[in-house]
């Protein structure tokens, strides 16, 4: 038995002593009293008694042995800022935005709503949250009134923290008018709301709520503002995920097996070291932003490069394709982490930037947040000279899945393939429809986990126990396991492939949208009776969204003129209400859509059909010609 399969089998096989180990890895207040309460399955129950604080252990518990080394690093390529907080500074930062809101009245168990660009007071309204033992909820900052809205009225925060504008490509967007708009739609309204003016876009403010954060930080800036100890099973901060029906789901972390789960992953998956630099080019909207832009690189005793641009635009804001490769070399970094998008973007640039700066400091680069092609692995590799290691896992689990844990044995990675199983989820496929195991290599089924779920993974879904349950361990008849609604095979040595999605949820350049919402935003036009949107294979985003739309008046579906002004309408209905992400690639018309005789919507079918792939089985289906029409569309394009 090799190294990692010993590892990994004590993980499973005794998971409190394994992960009572792991426990060491971050300071507690209070040690546990009860390693693991699987009492009540599917719910898990981590270090139960044990209190500790997110806050202390990613920054406070540095401050004696590296208060002067540099722990956020910020890089702004859209407004050429470019500037260091050692692990004193940002603790210094933290505690005055703590302060901050608590005068405008949050404490333990509050919510405060982010909705940030990506920018410093970003992190250290999180890690203040933290501290004061609130609950924070990083909304994307891409997002639209609408899909704020739903999320202002889901967690109730006393305080929105916000700002004037975020940028992107140089383009200005004004997050203020959006946070109004979406707090106007709002059925709960925030007390408060906190501003970081970065002097990009004018803001209206409304008295007596609205408090400008320089104001609020000069009167705190000898705020000492100590850790709240919290139970480990406390909530650290939820965070939105799309899933199948409309309604974002609240995934809610608790805080000391989070704070472990994290640790150990820096330890045995990145091989993170103290005093070493990390680059996420994610974004605090999403879980890695989350978990290794704020949370894990700090724990761990790293800087942090905290990220704000494009990844071929430099820092005077003119086309450069190697400006990643300038910090890796400026801020000598260990690991890199980023998605597989990002590596097609830069594909296209000139290959020989890879070659122009000292990449020597870098380990390896993780890629998450899609599947990640075999062509761009091998270029990005051969480009680097470093491992490529794919890893998979959810804003559900936290911290990955299935991938390599170098950090316990170096293992050599197979292209298409995010690895295996990480020590702690007891990973197995399974018969959609029987729930058999399936144990042969290759044997295409559900990629599910058995419980109880490792330290870090969700608690439950927000103010919703029943929905958790339904959604996620009920969906494979007579089996309680977590389904992942991915499909994977396993092949002949442990390795995993996933081979895409089980339920209406895509990803676009790594970013998760239900096509259930942006269905339901669609329907909102006046002149849309139905319609139904697909994933499509894209050479550059992994998918896009396809919507197909039977318009009420017809007109659109045999009038080119109609068809271009209707589309562009529906555009940006869904902009306005959901966000750029979320606005479908293309919207066609068609007369019906393909579905079974008791009605249901043929969506597979259509998406194989944008995928120039067999659609299957069509013995089920009302009107053949519907999809014929589809695929003449499809083909004439």
């Amino acid at each position: 038995m090799s190294r990692y399969e010993e590892f990994y089998r004590q993980s499973v096989d005794a998971p409190e002593a394994f992960w009572a180990e792991q426990a060491k890895l971050i300071d507690w207040q209070t040690p546990a009293e009860q390693i693991l309460d699987a009492s009540q399955p599917p719910f898990a129950r981590w270090f139960v008694g044990g209190t500790t604080n997110l806050c202390h252990n990613a920054v406070d518990r540095h401050l004696a042995a590296r208060g002067d080394q540099p722990a956020l690093i910020f890089v702004s390529t859209e407004t050429g800022a470019e500037k260091i907080y050692s692990f004193k500074e940002l603790h210094a930062e933290v505690q005055r935005t703590a302060a901050s809101l608590m005068e405008l009245g949050v404490g333990k168990g509050d919510r405060v709503l982010i909705y940030m660009p990506m920018i410093p007071e970003a992190a250290f309204a999180m890690l203040a949250c933290a501290r004061i033992g609130a609950i924070h909820c990083v909304v994307f900052g891409g997002f639209a009134s609408g899909s704020l809205a739903t999320r202002i009225e889901d967690a109730e925060p006393k305080v929105v923290v916000s700002a004037d504008a975020g940028s992107r490509g140089g383009k200005v967007i004004a997050y203020k008018p959006l946070l109004d708009e979406a707090i106007r739609l709002s059925k709960y309204k925030p007390a408060a709301v906190l501003l970081t003016d970065r002097g990009l876009a004018p803001m209206d403010l409304t008295a007596g709520r609205d408090h400008v954060a320089s104001e609020l930080r000069r009167k705190h800036l000898d705020a000492e503002v100590p850790c709240a100890w919290l139970a480990s099973t406390d909530i650290s901060y939820t965070i939105y995920t799309s899933g199948t029906t409309g309604k974002p789901k609240g995934v809610q972390r608790d805080v000391g097996g989070y704070a472990v789960a994290l640790a150990a992953s820096m330890k045995h998956i990145f091989d993170g070291r103290p005093g070493e630099t990390y680059f996420s080019t994610s974004d605090i909207g999403w879980v890695v932003g989350h978990s290794y832009i704020v949370y894990g690189p700090l724990i761990a005793g790293m800087a942090t490069i905290m990220y704000e641009g494009l990844p071929t635009q430099g820092i005077d804001r003119q086309p450069d394709g190697g400006i990643w490769w300038r910090l890796v070399e400026k801020y000598k970094v260990t690991v890199m982490f980023s998605a597989p998008t990002a590596v097609r973007v830069l594909k296209k640039q000139d290959p020989a930037l890879l070659k122009k700066y000292d990449l020597s400091s870098l380990r390896a680069l993780f890629l998450a947040g899609e599947p990640l092609d075999e062509p761009t692995a091998r270029w990005i590799s051969e480009g680097l000279g470093v491992p490529i290691i794919d890893n998979y896992w959810q804003t559900e689990s936290g911290w990955p899945m299935i991938t390599i844990a170098n950090g316990v044995e170096a293992k050599p990675s197979k292209f298409g393939s995010p690895g295996v199983p990480m020590y702690g989820y007891r990973i197995k496929i399974l018969h959609e429809s029987t729930g058999e195991e399936l144990t042969a290599p290759n044997e295409k089924g559900v990629v599910v986990v058995e419980g109880p779920t490792p330290p870090g993974f969700m608690q439950t879904v927000w103010k919703d126990d029943a929905r958790f349950v339904n959604t996620y361990w009920k969906s494979v008849p007579g089996k309680m396991v977590y389904s992942t609604f991915d499909w994977g095979i396993r092949d002949e040595d442990g390795y995993f492939y996933i081979l895409g999605r089980t339920d209406d949820v895509i990803n676009v350049a790594g970013h998760r949208l239900g096509t259930r919402e942006i269905e339901e935003s669609i329907s909102g036009h006046a002149n849309v009776a139905e319609v139904a949107v697909v994933g499509v294979a894209d050479a550059l985003k992994g998918q896009v969204a396809m919507a197909f739309v039977v318009p009420k008046d017809g007109i659109a579906v045999t009038d080119a003129d109609a068809a271009l002004k209707l589309e562009g309408e529906i555009m940006k209905v869904v902009a306005d209400q959901l966000g750029a992400l979320a606005r479908p690639a293309r919207v066609r018309f068609v007369s019906g859509l393909p579905k079974t005789r008791s009605g249901k919507l043929l969506r597979r079918a259509i998406q194989a059909v944008c995928e120039q792939r067999d659609p299957g089985d069509l013995t089920t289906i009302d009107d053949p010609a519907t999809l014929q029409q589809i695929r003449q569309l499809v083909s004439s394009a």
